[in-house]
Parts: C-alpha cells; structure tokens; sequence
C-alpha cells in the first residue's frame, strides 16, 4: 500500500502537504528549462538549477535513510559532496527530476508509516550537537526548511536567467 492508496489524517498530512507543497515550488522553478539553462550559473554563486535539483535530492535521500536506521544507514552511501551541486554534461534535468520524484515517494512512504516519535542519535559532524538525537518528526521539519530554503534559491537563479519567478 502506498500514500497514494490511504487517506492519512492529522500530521501525517500535514506533513506530506507542507513538503509536497515546497517541493512543487522548487519543481516549478525549472519548467520549461532546457538541460544548458538548467546547468547554468546564472549568479555569483556555484549553484545551478540542475545542482539545486540533485542538492536536494541526495539531501532528502539521506535523510529518509536516517529516519529508517539512524546515521549508519545514512553514511552507508558514499556522497560526491562537491559535485552534489552541479550538473554534470552526462546528466539531464528530466532525469535529476525523476531521481528527485523517486525520493520523494520513498520519503513520503516513511512519513505515512514511520513512528513520528522514533529518534535516532545524529551523525558526527561540527555542525550538529554532541550525542543530540533527532526524531523522525524533527529530521522531517529539517527536510521540509532546506526544501523550502533551496526552492528561495533556485527562484533566484531562474529569475536570473529568463526573469521568471515561481511566485509573482
């Protein structure tokens, strides 16, 4: 059964809204691109819209991997941490944006049947708090902020490019 097949409540569906609506926003953002303008660096900044798109993905999907089994699950998969945000030439957006469509549905999976309250101790890194754990509910609120925070930039790069914007 997946999220498609019940109808979820509470939450549960307030979670998949707010995540599904960030999501679209970002989504939206690169309608109609083609892969050259997709790879451009329209700013001063390294990001493209094709890096944004595989930011996110790989972020999300790392994540999901730490809500079903804690920071072991999530390292087990080696990242390419610089090449993360870029758009390689052998890469196209219509494939970031199915490798992106694919997470969310497991993503959205989880959020319909995992324990909100599950918690799991955080990797090691600078940037996290020493023995903090995080629940699944948490790790989804951080999920959802860069989404949104990343679908902020990627309106600013199309913008950039063709002077169209997502909202307004």
């Amino acid at each position: 059964m997946t999220t498609t097949d019940r109808v979820l409540t509470g939450e549960r569906a307030d979670l998949l809204q707010t995540i599904g609506k960030h999501r679209g926003f970002l989504r939206q953002t690169v309608q109609g691109l083609t892969d050259e303008q997709a790879a451009t660096r329209s700013t001063a900044s390294e990001l493209c819209l094709g890096g944004l798109i595989k930011h996110v993905t790989s972020v999300e999907h790392r994540w999901a991997r730490f809500m079903a089994g804690g920071a072991e699950a999530m390292e087990s998969e080696p990242v390419d941490w610089a090449g993360m945000f870029r758009m390689s030439a052998d890469e196209t957006l219509t494939g970031l944006l199915a490798g992106y469509a694919a997470t969310a549905a497991r993503t959205d999976e989880l959020i319909a049947t995992l324990d909100l309250d599950a918690s799991h101790p955080l990797p090691v890194a600078p940037w996290f708090e020493p023995g903090a754990s995080w629940s699944v509910r948490r790790t989804l609120l951080h999920v959802i902020a860069e989404t949104a925070q990343h679908a902020g930039h990627a309106d600013i790069i199309r913008e950039s490019i063709d002077g169209a914007k997502t909202m307004g």
